[in-house]
């Protein structure tokens, strides 16, 4: 628990002060990453259940969203194409990966989420 303390102490600080070095128009972005961060490593901190294989999953898998909720932020904030494109791929792949160790511990794969931009029309 103290571990889990720690970093989303450092989590915060890390966040306060980028948010302190940015401009006015990159704060939205760095908001949504860091909240991205935050729920990343929360849900990592797991329980051991005692199995290696199940444990992995458990802590990957919500790196690999972090992953995407990272690259949707840059989709959405973003103006770099070549950026854009990665993310895009990013999210692909990390779906893909997510889908792939759930299948192989036996679980249904989770349901897809919604497009960064099924609400807005991709730049």
């Amino acid at each position: 628990m103290a571990h889990a303390h720690r970093s989303l102490i450092a989590a915060a600080l890390v966040s306060a002060a980028t948010s302190l070095a940015a401009s006015p128009a990159e704060a939205p972005f760095l908001a949504e990453n860091g909240a991205a961060m935050n729920r990343m490593m929360t849900a990592m901190n797991i329980n051991p259940s005692g199995d290696v294989d199940t444990d992995f999953v458990a802590m990957m898998v919500p790196h690999h969203q972090g992953a995407i909720d990272m690259a949707q932020a840059e989709l959405r904030y973003g103006r770099n194409e070549q950026l854009r494109r990665l993310a895009q791929e990013i999210i692909v792949t990390q779906q893909q990966e997510i889908a792939a160790m759930r299948l192989a511990l036996g679980h249904p794969p989770a349901p897809s989420s919604p497009s960064p931009h099924a609400h807005q029309g991709l730049r």
